[in-house]
């Protein structure tokens, strides 16, 4: 399998504070990983340095063949088309159908054929479960198929790696196995999943490699199940 992103000893800042000190693990092409920790430790700091949110100024890290040390502005935008991101709060567009957010997403990173837009709408619709709802506004669905929504949003550009950021945060147990399941899947089809979360109903129901931010560290553990 390949190296798909790489962090050796790199430091996470969020402005001038050091969130993460000493980072180094790598996550390979198909992976299945966990990011854990309280509140507070890094999660979140530590993905947003993934995509170029914040910048990554000490150490070194990768993703995807881009250098997140040396990556300059004008190439985040072709970095972001090979990542996936899904959020906690679903950032659906509420005056659009749900395949109008995919439409929206899609022509924002550069997709122009009409027929090829609608046939990839379909398919990741398909995939995510969703597929007789892509005229359904959000305020129509569940909870539980918004997250869908945007995961089928995340998959519009074949992405190498999905970074999921506490993306059952805000659905009941029952749906966020449904979520995770759905991630575990895209996963084996050979895109790299990492989610942030602190759910230890999944963590436990669902075991796979644990990377724990804690007191400023990141701690890697194979199939285990945290405390957090």
């Amino acid at each position: 399998m390949n190296t798909i992103l790489q962090f050796t000893n790199a430091s996470i800042f969020q402005r001038e504070h050091l969130v993460l000190s000493e980072v180094s693990f790598t996550v390979k092409q198909g992976e299945f990983v966990y990011l854990v920790g309280k509140t507070g430790t890094g999660k979140s700091s530590l993905l947003k340095t993934l995509y170029c949110d914040l910048p990554l100024t000490e150490g070194e890290g990768s993703i995807v063949e881009y250098n997140l040390r040396k990556i300059k502005t004008r190439e985040i935008p072709h970095l972001r088309r090979k990542l996936g991101i899904v959020f906690q709060d679903f950032q659906l567009l509420t005056d659009r159908s749900v395949g109008e957010n995919l439409i929206f997403a899609m022509k924002a990173t550069g997709w122009k054929d009409k027929k090829e837009i609608k046939v990839k709408v379909e398919e990741v619709l398909s995939k995510v479960g969703l597929a007789e709802m892509g005229n359904e506004m959000p305020y129509q669905i569940s909870g539980g198929e918004q997250q869908r929504v945007a995961i089928a949003r995340a998959l519009v550009n074949n992405p190498q790696v999905i970074l999921a950021d506490e993306p059952t945060g805000n659905l009941d147990p029952e749906i966020s196995e449904d979520i995770v399941r759905l991630l575990k899947e895209i996963s084996a089809s050979g895109t790299a999943v990492i989610i942030a979360t602190h759910d230890s109903n999944i963590l436990s129901k669902f075991p796979a490699r644990t990377l724990t931010c804690e007191a400023g560290k990141v701690i890697s553990q194979s199939g285990v199940t945290s405390r957090f």
